[in-house]
């Protein structure tokens, strides 16, 4: 029997932020930029790519808040029906 479970969950942005947050850390640093320039690799490929990774961030940050504004107009209607 197999069985596969899909899900899509906002959760995996802290993740995304923590490598984010450490390629910078190491960009910065240029720490082991050369092996990858000597490689044939642009130092603008890692700039293009920490862009990319913020987009990402930010993206997942947008859904979580509009996730967030939503469940908090169901709670508030649910509070006046009460009410009423």
């Amino acid at each position: 029997m197999a069985s596969t479970f899909v899900g899509n969950s906002t959760s995996i942005q802290e993740m995304f932020r923590r490598v984010s947050e450490q390629f910078t850390a190491m960009f910065r640093r240029k720490a082991f930029l050369h092996w990858y320039t000597g490689e044939g690799m642009d130092e603008m490929e890692f700039t293009e790519a920490e862009s990319n990774m913020n987009d990402l961030v930010a993206e997942y940050q947008q859904y979580q808040d509009a996730t967030a504004d939503e469940e908090g107009e169901y709670e508030e209607e649910g509070v006046e029906e009460y009410e009423g």
